[in-house]
């Protein structure tokens, strides 16, 4: 079939794409899935007022989004990529290298400040994550947005594991974000299929793994 004659999503709905994609973005994920779990499971959280909640969102905020953003775009001011929104591989290096050890800093903080095992989990699982997608990313491309998606299944899969709520509600509603994440990647024709499913499997095992290692 003539590529021309493939009939292309219509410009709604790019611009919902567009739209889903930037509120989901895999940089604002980590910081989010932290309050999410905060009200999912607040026991987990015993001891924690709401003034040091309020810190720790800012400790996120700061590790997990301001800094990693200011990397992309000191690199791109100084030439050194080619858009801040990372479409070429080589564009992602070392941006997920300096995102890597802000990551790790958060998990170290989130270590040694005695934060429930919940929040280690998943800051350990993006740190890994995050390892696994640069390691990929040396080959060939990987949608870092289902990436993230993926991350946030697995660390409420932890969640359906250790909580004594029923957390199935929160979980399927996590599944459809997550697919819908996917089909907004699809549609604006960032990612092809396997990058895609690649970028689910590769966060979902990542919190998997860290659950199980801790």
């Amino acid at each position: 079939m003539d590529q021309a004659s493939v009939k292309q999503p219509s410009k709604v709905l790019r611009f919902f794409a567009n739209v889903f994609s930037y509120v989901f973005h895999p940089v604002f994920m980590p910081v989010a899935m932290f309050v999410l779990l905060y009200y999912l499971s607040p026991a987990s959280f015993a001891g924690h007022t709401p003034e040091k909640f309020s810190l720790d969102v800012i400790q996120f905020l700061l590790n997990t989004v301001l800094f990693p953003v200011l990397v992309v775009v000191l690199l791109k001011a100084l030439g050194f990529i080619e858009s801040i929104k990372l479409h070429d591989t080589r564009d992602r290096i070392i941006p997920l290298i300096g995102t890597m050890i802000f990551y790790f800093w958060m998990n170290q903080v989130v270590k040694n400040l005695n934060y429930p095992l919940v929040v280690h989990v998943l800051t350990l699982g993006c740190f890994w994550g995050l390892i696994g997608v640069f390691m990929i990313n040396i080959f060939f491309k990987i949608s870092m947005h289902t990436a993230a998606a993926g991350g946030m299944l697995g660390i409420m899969m932890v969640l359906m594991l250790i909580s004594k709520v029923n957390m199935l509600l929160p979980f399927f509603i996590a599944v459809v974000i997550a697919g819908l994440i996917g089909t907004a990647r699809l549609i604006l024709s960032a990612h092809r299929p396997p990058e895609i499913w690649l970028g689910y499997i590769v966060g979902f095992l990542a919190q998997m793994a860290a659950y199980w290692y801790l």
